[in-house]
């Protein structure tokens, strides 16, 4: 659309010398869903038609503001309480950046994605960037994660034994069936229980039940820890995890530390038949779980990899084996030998000092020198394709430690946008999450992440609000539980760094393998598994807040994320704790049926999955919030105090009319939760609704 000169303002402004009323800031609304920017992910040199809400007659303009221009927003229909306002603009290639002008009379206020201002905020205007969308599938995604060792071992044939190889300064040690509910020891890298792909096979019917559309695992290739963090072999699944067809060799005797006798370790990881036997066996893990309408998530773990891994090779396990190079630990000579930083030339003695570059200083992690080897970035960006493309198709990456990458910010950003670039082609609707602790806007402008693993906008404010909980439990904190000035601009702040195509997919987590487990956080009591001891872990925990947690995870924008366990009440400080086995046959039944009712609530709602989000009239230890588009409104209502609390609360800002009804949907409390409907009248815009202490309501404009 043109500039609107002032003589077609004037011609199109109907009341302008008329007194008008103070225009409602709660009306007030636009954002990047489908209801106010058609289409929602728009192409390059494409046209989008971008709308506002307000109040029904109750302003005189509203106008577009972009690149120092003003669009006039014509009036486009109204629903009773609300009239809308549309412009259509034609986008280039850039991203093209706005805010809205209101005007009634005299008055004269903005709107950006934080809301109502008077100024004009750059760094909140609304954004979007031609050619940029995510996963439609992965928008509002129920995502369930899983730690393969500690989730259910559905073959024992593929164990790992009891000194089958020596690593950081311990030998392998099975866990006995009998002690699967044993809880992790401190230093626990070496420490197996056994869970495997097959177990997790065997296992989908309960995740189908569950509702789970998404599996994330944590990394399945080959590794010498439970954790698998340390990658031996990115092209091939772990055969403890997948297939071991051949198992020959000897154990590490009494006192041997040297892994070149490791020989059953050996023969079970580098066998080709094992490691071929596993790539297959997970090729039709893939297909089953795409047969029952679920995706599957791989950990990429491409900043650091592991001392045994066959281009460093430092324990020998590859030396003189038939089809493998030397190791850049063990030749100067090595085709791997520019995949690591060594010291610097004059530095270097070889053989005596073979010293390298570790992430954060950790020899067991060698870091990849991805920007001194082109063919090393070359090589990475072939494993993101093959994972994602025939015959496993899996359907995205988590990227581990994402901004640690590289040497410098320069290099990290080049190398996401190419690997973006890589797997897209590869395909087109495979998910690139990130790790990632902080602001995440440099890496979500459309060129290189989807989203990420959600700690700014969801997990830490969250924790915070409901538990006064560090996310490790190092610390507590009791006066930010229910402070709500905090939780709201923590919010209102970051979620603003997200594209709107990101924000849907964000995956919310309440907890997961790096902290402590989210139930055990209610418990308060701050420190680790070595200082209080594991039973201190579930001891004085609160149910209604974990549920309270739960319901708003379900209904929050973005993709809710469950670790496993977390739905059966289980509980654990930071790692190692935090990688407890599933508790089979021990769960909190009560727990799960609850998840399992709110992930149905938030799977059939499209309002949950990519609708708006408006913040209400909260107060401290009470969060009012709402979801809705044109179709659908609901009304979230938590209330953490320790009594219970009445409230008068406006919901017209949610869409909802001046006079209506309500519909509890579902309210849990200390004690569980209830499915009963309970009707509240809208009148004038508002409901009174009385809550019990620790507990929270679902409520639907019917």
């Amino acid at each position: 659309m043109k500039y609107q000169s002032v003589q077609e303002i004037n011609r199109t402004q109907k009341y302008i010398m008329q007194e008008r009323p103070v225009f409602n800031k709660e009306a007030l609304f636009s954002d990047g869903t489908k209801d106010y920017r058609t289409p929602a992910e728009p192409n390059e040199n494409e046209t989008v038609t971008i709308r506002f809400r307000t109040a029904k007659d109750n302003v005189d303009l509203v106008f577009l503001c972009a690149g120092g221009k003003s669009y006039l927003m014509k009036f486009e229909e109204s629903d009773g309480s609300f009239d809308y306002y549309a412009v259509e603009i034609l986008l280039g290639t850039e991203s093209f950046f706005y805010y809205f002008e209101i005007v009634s009379g005299m008055l004269v206020c903005r709107y950006d994605r934080y809301g109502v201002t008077k100024e004009i905020r750059k760094p909140y205007f609304f954004q979007i960037v031609p050619g940029f969308s995510t996963p439609d599938w992965a928008k509002g995604a129920v995502i369930y994660q899983i730690m393969t060792d500690r989730f259910y071992n559905g073959d024992p044939s593929t164990d790992v034994l009891d000194r089958e190889y020596f690593y950081i300064r311990t030998f392998s040690a099975r866990v006995p069936p009998e002690q699967w509910e044993k809880c992790p020891e401190n230093f626990s890298v070496g420490e197996f229980y056994g869970g495997d792909l097959e177990g997790v096979r065997k296992k989908l019917d309960y995740l189908s039940d569950l509702g789970v559309e998404v599996i994330y695992f944590n990394p399945l290739f080959v590794s010498p820890s439970n954790h698998k963090y340390d990658i031996q072999d990115y092209d091939h699944i772990d055969p403890h995890f997948g297939k071991i067809v051949e198992d020959e060799g000897e154990l590490l005797a009494e006192g041997e530390q040297d892994n070149r006798k490791a020989t059953r370790y050996c023969c079970r990881v580098t066998s080709q038949r094992n490691l071929l036997a596993s790539n297959a066996f997970f090729a039709e893990f893939v297909k089953e779980v795409h047969r029952r309408g679920m995706k599957v998530i791989l950990d990429g773990v491409f900043n650091h990899c592991g001392s045994f891994n066959r281009w460093l090779d430092r324990e020998k396990i590859y030396e003189g084996k038939e089809g493998f190079s030397s190791g850049a630990y063990g030749s100067k000579d090595s085709p791997y030998r520019s995949y690591f930083m060594f010291k610097d030339a004059e530095d270097y003695k070889w053989p005596d000092n073979r010293s390298y570059e570790g992430w954060w200083g950790h020899d067991t992690l060698p870091k990849l020198n991805l920007d001194g080897s082109d063919i090393l970035y070359q090589d990475i960006l072939r494993i993101a394709k093959k994972w994602v493309s025939e015959p496993y198709c899996v359907d995205g990456w988590r990227l581990d430690v994402a901004e640690d990458l590289g040497h410098s910010r320069e290099f990290n950003h080049k190398f996401w946008r190419d690997f973006r670039n890589a797997v897209k082609e590869a395909n087109p609707d495979a998910v690139i999450l990130a790790e990632h602790y902080g602001d995440p806007k440099e890496w979500l402008l459309g060129d290189q992440w989807d989203t990420i693993m959600n700690y700014v906008a969801f997990m830490e404010p969250v924790t915070w609000f409901l538990t006064g909980m560090e996310k490790h439990s190092d610390e507590f904190c009791p006066e930010r539980i229910g402070e709500i000035a905090g939780f709201e601009g923590a919010m209102r702040h970051y979620m603003t760094s997200f594209l709107t195509p990101s924000l849907h997919c964000a995956m919310n987590q309440l907890s997961n393998h790096d902290h402590s487990r989210f139930l055990t956080r209610t418990n308060h009591k701050a420190g680790r598994v070595e200082y209080l001891g594991a039973a201190a872990a579930s001891e004085g925990v609160n149910y209604g807040v974990m549920r309270e947690a739960a319901l708003i995870q379900m209904t929050w924008p973005g993709a809710p994320a469950v670790y496993y366990g977390d739905e059966a009440g289980l509980c654990g400080f930071t790692d190692p704790d935090n990688r407890r086995t599933y508790p089979w046959g021990h769960e909190n039944l009560e727990l799960i049926d609850l998840h399992r009712e709110l992930i149905r609530l938030h799977k059939e709602n499209s309002a949950f999955r990519t609708g708006s989000f408006q913040f209400l009239d909260s107060e401290d230890d009470l969060l009012c919030y709402a979801r809705f588009n044109r179709e659908q409104s609901f009304v979230m209502i938590v209330n953490n105090d320790d009594k219970e609390r009445e409230k008068e609360l406006s919901v017209f800002s949610a869409g909802i009319p001046l006079s209506a009804t309500m519909r509890q949907r579902i309210v849990t409390t200390e004690n569980g939760y209830s499915l009963m409907p309970r009707y509240y009248p809208v009148s004038r815009g508002k409901i009174s609704v009385t809550l019990q202490k620790k507990s929270a309501v679902i409520l639907e404009c019917v």
